[in-house]
């Protein structure tokens, strides 16, 4: 039997989503460190920076046989194999109507075999992302293993505009997605059902009641927020009386940032294969003398900037990657694509800062992604640095005068935690949100994504490159936005980081190592029967 002084057991489980998992790694190293097991389920495009810190990967594909015997995965786990099971694979439904009414179907079919796993592993406690990984917190509900949500955005109170901007990037409102919460029969089925066995409590209506709250909260012990809880966004005053009347705890530990030449989850294709065949993962050592190269600019007094327009819009989302339109009203694509706006965005870069001597002006570090010939033809000045993905908390840490980003939550509070001052290019989500907090905080300006037409497009890259460039410009010569980001840096240093996340999973762990998991397991964990696609879509829709 387990005790506090004995090997914990830790099950964390997240997304294929860098900005979602990334946190989470250096928190896993910390534990496995001092001699604890970790376990990961996630996909394979996230193994090697998961092994790397020291845990033990599992693959959801594996593991969640009632979801993937018989149908084919996808970035958000069997959607598209269920979206035509279910009737939804007209073009017509899109990737909004087909989540909503789906999500429900798809987390019944996950919660057998994660709560197989997790009472095979005899977890003593678990980290998940709440955002997109509700089975961890319902199966450890049920088996009484307490979890701590790891959030990633800035606090909860972002949450109701993030979904409102995405439900608008979708050409939806509110009002049409609870009238798909209650209107498809299949997944009011699904969630009764899963009430029923697991006296879960889930609501078919979760994120409404109030709008924006995320349910999955008041199951978990606490939520750790990747913040400071100066920086979090407000939350309403209803939405803060629904969170303190669950019971839910919120503590800000800050931005968790890892040891130098940590590997991390970088960009990725779903394939994690380039069109070629050849892997995407960053060299070590190529990493190691990027680092190195930056010191040594420091050391001289030599400008650094970094670049990155992140994971996802460099990726291969249908809805919001790299050939992708954001949705516009009336369900139409307008505006750049990913591959539009990183390309004006990086060309902005070498506009500002580009020499013909590879030791003249800043030296650029740039964060590519993962498509092949990222480029295409805007060309790199010689002083640039251009890899698929970049060690960015290294670089960042060693010193860098401007950053470039796309503003994700992670991003951006990276910057704030090495004082570097920012020039925003969102692209969707919470990005447009840290944008504009960004010049609220004085610590840089944003860019905002253009919205032309399609056959205006052209055009409006060619003023948001011009724009972009300006910005960039603008903010290395005014010493104000270095000066507020070096304000902002000692704010996020007083949060805890990760040592205090270490010790909340700790401390949770040694008081669940006693329990025994509920004898219910074996029954609960096989009720949605594995025989093949046909035999689950019956069942979920019956």
């Amino acid at each position: 039997m387990k005790t506090a002084q004995q090997q914990h057991v830790f099950a964390f489980i997240f997304p294929m989503a860098s900005g979602h998992i990334n946190p989470s790694l250096p928190v896993a190293r910390a534990l496995a460190s001092l001699g604890h097991e970790v376990h990961y389920l996630c996909r394979e495009q996230m193994r090697q920076a998961i092994e790397d810190t020291g845990a033990i990967f599992h693959s959801d594909i594996d593991v969640e046989t009632e979801l993937y015997d018989g149908r084919s995965p996808d970035l958000f786990g069997a959607l598209e194999s269920l979206r035509h099971e279910f009737g939804l694979g007209d073009e017509s439904v899109n990737f909004l109507e087909f989540m909503t009414k789906l999500k429900n179907i798809q987390l019944e079919l996950m919660l057998p075999g994660v709560i197989r796993w997790l009472g095979d592993l005899q977890a003593t406690a678990v980290m998940y992302c709440p955002l997109m990984n509700p089975e961890a917190s319902y199966a450890s509900k049920f088996l009484g293993i307490p979890s701590v949500a790891l959030l990633t955005i800035a606090g909860p109170g972002s949450c109701p505009r993030t979904f409102d901007e995405f439900i608008s990037m979708c050409g939806g409102s509110r009002e049409e997605v609870l009238e798909m919460c209650l209107s498809f029969q299949p997944k009011l089925e699904a969630t009764r059902r899963m009430n029923d066995r697991y006296g879960l409590g889930i609501s078919d209506t979760e994120m409404f009641e109030p709008f924006g709250k995320l349910a999955v909260l008041s199951s978990s012990a606490v939520t750790l927020v990747t913040t400071c809880e100066d920086l979090q966004d407000p939350m309403s005053e209803e939405l803060a009386a629904y969170y303190a009347a669950a019971g839910v705890k919120f503590e800000t530990v800050g931005p968790l940032l890892d040891v130098e030449g940590a590997r991390r989850a970088a960009g990725h294709k779903f394939d994690a294969r380039s069109t070629d065949g050849t892997r995407l993962d960053a060299n070590p050592s190529d990493e190691s003398e990027i680092v190195a190269r930056v010191h040594a600019a420091r050391a001289t007094g030599r400008k650094v900037v970094a670049v990155s327009m992140g994971t996802v819009i460099t990726g291969d989302s249908p809805e919001v990657g790299w050939d992708a339109r954001p949705m516009g009203p009336g369900g139409v694509r307008r505006g750049l694509t990913g591959r539009e706006l990183c390309r004006a965005a990086w060309a902005a870069a070498f506009d500002a800062f580009g020499a013909e001597d590879a030791e003249a002006g800043p030296l650029l570090i740039v964060a590519l992604g993962p498509q092949p010939d990222a480029l295409g033809e805007v060309r790199p000045p010689a002083n640039a640095i251009c890899r698929p993905s970049i060690p960015q908390v290294d670089v960042l840490k060693a010193g860098v005068d401007l950053f470039l980003t796309h503003g994700g939550q992670n991003s951006f509070t990276e910057s704030l935690a090495s004082g570097a001052p920012v020039v925003v290019c969102p692209g969707f989500g919470d990005q447009p949100v840290n944008a504009r907090k960004a010049e609220a905080l004085g610590v840089g300006l944003q860019v905002p994504r253009p919205e032309p037409d399609e056959e205006q497009a052209a055009e409006a890259a060619a003023r948001y490159r011009a724009d972009v460039a300006e910005a960039l410009r603008r903010v290395v010569a005014e010493p104000a936005f270095a000066e507020a980001s070096q304000a902002c840096a000692t704010r996020v240093a007083s949060c805890g980081g990760v040592p205090r996340a270490v010790r909340v999973m700790l401390e949770l762990s040694a008081g669940a190592a006693e329990r025994p998991l509920p004898r219910e397991i074996e029954k609960a964990a096989v009720m949605v029967p594995a025989e093949g696609k046909a035999a689950n879509a019956r069942h979920a829709g019956a």
